[in-house]
């Protein structure tokens, strides 16, 4: 018999923000590997587009408009999603903002309180909701777990200057996870954090174009590049499968090199 640990087939991942960026190399990889996919997105257009380019992996795809900054919204997509799909296997939260400012001392409360509400609560709910499910399946006879997973930042575990709303949001991911983690464990569920580095996404591209940024921070990157997408793919996958059915509360730093240079 071979080993065949990252076989997803009959597996439902659910990953909020998924409509593009990192959320999308996520569920790219995962519709590959014969895993059926949940998109969580605001935007039509960014969601239609998603939905087809995954739908030609010849997987099931559930599409819906959530706004992981409403409890309610959230509360009802889980339902719906796991209506739609009949189970929901892992659930990657990955919708998030930025929200600098030009120094601390000028960061105003509306927007540290608009990034807490999507990157701090939005995770929070769909962690939640996502647990609620898989407690239930569990209570239920079905055996087989869950994978939580949140995607937090190098902001998390830096100095993210003039970033203070944002890296508070990443830290509370990483403390998030790791409470769910011990918890959960004896349900079959385990919980991981996904730290990305510079990634080249709509978030960054402030960033992408200026000389500047690239000689005095890509230019420090070991791997000299900036990170995609599809280089999350491969951690997505073994989160998604059973190979990581033993690996909990941990934080994979992916980011070329850049926190250990």
């Amino acid at each position: 018999m071979s080993y065949k640990p990252f076989d997803l087939t009959g597996k439902v991942s659910l990953i909020t923000g998924g409509n593009g960026g990192i959320g999308l190399g996520f569920a790219e990889a995962i519709a590959a590997s014969g895993g059926d996919v949940v998109i969580w997105g605001t935007n039509d257009k960014k969601n239609a587009e998603a939905e087809a380019s995954l739908k030609a992996h010849g997987r099931r795809v559930h599409v819906q408009k959530v706004n992981v900054a409403s409890e309610a919204d959230v509360v009802a997509g889980m339902k719906d999603a796991v209506r739609a799909m009949g189970r929901i296997d892992s659930v990657f939260a990955n919708a998030g903002i930025g929200g600098g400012a030009a120094s601390f001392l000028e960061m105003t409360t509306e927007t540290y309180r608009k990034v807490l509400s999507v990157n701090e609560d939005g995770v929070f709910w769909t962690f939640r909701e996502a647990c609620r499910h898989m407690v239930d399946r569990f209570k239920s006879g079905d055996r087989s777990g869950g994978s939580i997973v949140g995607v937090a930042s190098l902001a998390a575990i830096e100095g993210a200057a003039r970033n203070q709303a944002y890296a508070a949001t990443k830290g509370a991911v990483i403390s998030m996870m790791k409470a769910v983690a011990v918890e959960h464990a004896r349900y079959g569920i385990r919980a991981n954090a996904i730290l990305p580095g510079w990634i080249a996404t709509d978030m960054t591209a402030f960033a992408q174009g200026s000389d500047v940024f690239t000689d005095k921070v890509i230019s420090r990157v070991p791997m000299r590049r900036w990170g995609t997408p599809a280089d999350f793919g491969g951690i997505a996958v073994y989160l998604a499968s059973d190979a990581s059915a033993y690996h909990s509360g941990d934080s994979f730093v992916i980011d070329g090199g850049y926190a250990v240079f």
